[in-house]
């Protein structure tokens, strides 16, 4: 049994891709968690939302900062039943309007998750990491929050060099 789980949420369809729009059969954030769980041979978990987001990528956008305004939390369609029996999460997401999508705000607030050991993996198109790692702090009270990893989403299928060497370091 493994003592990993990597939680990911992840944009397929419409995305913005090195300055225009590009139409992605699978998320890049969804690309970086699969090769997190190849090389820690951990679980997946995906995050999805009960209202699925515009498929329009402009009116999804708009959505998610509507959302992020309000402070949202978007209702889930599942929760991972067994996340306490992890030590280390791995917290894998799009950089939406300068932190997580407000999804994965509503699936950690859910837990206790005192003593974990928090990975963030954010994927984005030269936006950084922005807020997230800071607002992790502030929503996993008692869990101890690593260094994050920026991953630019229009090179996620060829990231796993700097996947790796990431996961060597922090784990």
């Amino acid at each position: 049994m493994s003592d990993t789980l990597i939680v990911y949420y992840s944009r397929k369809g419409e995305n913005y891709w090195n300055g225009s729009i590009k139409n992605l059969a699978k998320g890049n954030t969804e690309i970086i968690a699969e090769m997190i769980a190849d090389i820690t041979g951990g679980d997946l978990f995906q995050v999805e939302t009960v209202k699925e987001y515009p498929a329009d990528y402009y009116e999804c956008i708009d959505e998610a900062k509507k959302e992020l305004q309000d402070g949202a939390r978007p209702e889930l369609k599942q929760y991972c039943d067994q996340l306490n029996r992890y030590k280390n999460l791995f917290i894998c997401y799009p950089n939406w309007w300068g932190s997580m999508p407000m999804a994965m705000f509503t699936f950690l607030e859910h837990y206790d998750l005192t003593d974990k050991h928090i990975f963030p993996l954010c994927t984005n198109e030269g936006s950084g990491m922005g807020s997230s790692e800071r607002d992790l702090k502030k929503i996993c009270k008692g869990a101890i929050v690593e260094k994050g990893l920026s991953i630019h989403g229009a090179e996620a299928a060829d990231s796993r060099g700097k996947v790796e060497a990431w996961i060597k370091k922090v784990l």
